[in-house]
């Protein structure tokens, strides 16, 4: 495809995506409380987003990934949180 066939086919989608990103964290930035390791990891993420740097996708992605390789004993909770909690 053309840029102009992906502009034309994705841009709509994509915008609103980014509207709905600015919008939750417009509502973290309103919200009592101390942030976690979610919201660091996901300001980590959008840096990725930034100017023509390639692999973004999988950039982000392993933005919010754990690096170790080593296996856990035992899993320390039972639900999945989306991100690494023990980020650099």
């Amino acid at each position: 495809m053309t840029k102009q066939q992906v502009l034309d086919l994705y841009f709509l989608d994509a915008r609103h995506k980014l509207i709905e990103i600015a919008a939750f964290l417009d509502r973290v930035e309103r919200a009592d409380g101390k942030e976690d390791f979610r919201l660091k990891n996901f300001r980590t993420a959008l840096a990725k987003l930034d100017g023509k740097k390639k692999n973004r996708a999988k950039n982000v992605l392993l933005a919010f990934s754990d690096p170790t390789i080593k296996p856990i004993g035992k899993a320390t909770s039972k639900g999945a949180t989306g991100a690494y909690s023990k980020i650099k």
